[in-house]
C-alpha cells in the first residue's frame, strides 16, 4: 500500500509504498477513502507536544473515513498515531479496533464528513453538553473560519440560538463565518486590546451574549467575556491566541461568570459516536459543512507544508 510517513519529527512525511498491515483480533482493515490533516497532526509529528516524541517511522493521521472490505460499510475511525505507538488513516489502508468504528449513514460524502470530523464533534460538545446552549440564546463564536468555528456557528444555529455572532482574523476567514451563516462577522485584529475588541464585539451583538465558544483564550476571550449577560458562560477548547488570557477579575465575578474548559479527550467512545454520527447526519442532510480542499494522497509532503504554514483555504483532505 502506499502511505504517508514521518521519517523525522519536525519534516513533512515521505509517500513511499510499505507493507500492508495485518488485521488482528477484532482490528479489521479499513480501506481509507478520506483523512484530514489536523493541527492534532502537526503537533505530534513535530516531537514537541504533551504527548511526548513519537516513535519514527509512523503513519499519521488521528483520524479517517473508509469502508470495511468485507461487506463495503462506509465508517469513521479515529486513531492515536503520534499520541501512542501505531499507525494513523494517512496511508491506503489501516488496522482500527472494532470498537472504534463508527458507522456512517448510508450516501454520506467521505471527503465532507473527514474534514468535518472530531472538529465538528468538539464544537457540538462544546455548546451543547458542556455550554448547555438552550433554545433562543444568542452565541459568540472565536476564531469562526477555522473548521471548528464555522462547524460551531452552523451547530448553534441547529440547536436553537436566536442569533450568531463570528469573530475571526483574515478576511477570508471572515468570509468562511460569513458562508457558514453568522448574523454578523467582526475582525480580530493583530494588536488588539480588550476594551477596543470588546466594544467592536459587543455592537455586533443584540444585547448581552448568553454563550461564547472560544477556540482561541488570549485577549478575544476576555474580551469576548465582556460581553456576556450576568451568568453566561464561556466554553473554552483551545489556545490559538494564547496559553494566558487577560481576563480581568471584576468582569468574571461582577457578571458571576461560568468559564469552562472542553477536550475531546474527556468523552466517552459511546459519547463520541453519537457525536460523531449526529455530525454527519447533519452534513447528509446539507445543513452542516466545512470549507475544505480534496488532496491526493501523492501530493501529502506540499499539503503537509501548506497546512503547517497556514495557506489554505480550508481543512486539507488526502484521498487515495
Amino acid at each position: 500500500m502506499r502511505a504517508a510517513r514521518i521519517v523525522t519529527c519536525g519534516e513533512p512525511p515521505v509517500v513511499a509504498e510499505c507493507p500492508d498491515p495485518e488485521p488482528g483480533p477484532d482490528e479489521p482493515l479499513v480501506r481509507v477513502l478520506a483523512a484530514p490533516i489536523t493541527p492534532l497532526d502537526l503537533l505530534c509529528a513535530s516531537g514537541t507536544s504533551y504527548f511526548g516524541t513519537p516513535a519514527t517511522p509512523y503513519v499519521p493521521g488521528v483520524q479517517g473515513v473508509g469502508t470495511l472490505p468485507d461487506d463495503g460499510r462506509l465508517v469513521w475511525f479515529p486513531t492515536r498515531a503520534g499520541m501512542a505507538p501505531g499507525d494513523g488513516s494517512m496511508a491506503e489502508l489501516a488496522r482500527v479496533p472494532a470498537a472504534d468504528l463508527v458507522e456512517l449513514p448510508a450516501g454520506a460524502d467521505p471527503v465532507a464528513v473527514a474534514a468535518l470530523g472530531l472538529s465538528a464533534v468538539a464544537a457540538y460538545q462544546a455548546l451543547t453538553w458542556r455550554g448547555e446552549l438552550a433554545e433562543g440564546e444568542q452565541v459568540l463564536v472565536l476564531g469562526a473560519g477555522g473548521a471548528v468555528g464555522q462547524a460551531a456557528v452552523q451547530l448553534a444555529r441547529v440547536h436553537g440560538a436566536r442569533r450568531v455572532v463570528a469573530a475571526a482574523r483574515s478576511a477570508a476567514a471572515r468570509e468562511r463565518a460569513a458562508k457558514a451563516g453568522a448574523d454578523a462577522v467582526v475582525p480580530l485584529e493583530p494588536g488588539d486590546d480588550v476594551a477596543a475588541l470588546a466594544a467592536r464585539l459587543t455592537a455586533a451583538c443584540d444585547g448581552p451574549v448568553d454563550l461564547v465558544l472560544d477556540p482561541l483564550y488570549g485577549v478575544p476571550a476576555a474580551a469576548a467575556a465582556r460581553t456576556l449577560r450576568p451568568g453566561g458562560r464561556l466554553v473554552n477548547l483551545g489556545g490559538s491566541a494564547g496559553e494566558t488570557s487577560p481576563l480581568d477579575s471584576s468582569t468574571l465575578r461582577g457578571r458571576s461568570l461560568r468559564i469552562l474548559g472542553y477536550t475531546n479527550n474527556e468523552l466517552t467512545g459511546e459519547q463520541r459516536a453519537a457525536a460523531m454520527g449526529h455530525v454527519a447526519s447533519l452534513a447528509l442532510e446539507g445543513r452542516l459543512h466545512v470549507a475544505h480542499e480534496r488532496i491526493p494522497l501523492t501530493d501529502t509532503p506540499a499539503a503537509w507544508h501548506r497546512q503547517s504554514t497556514g495557506t489554505t483555504s480550508g481543512r486539507l483532505v488526502l484521498t487515495p
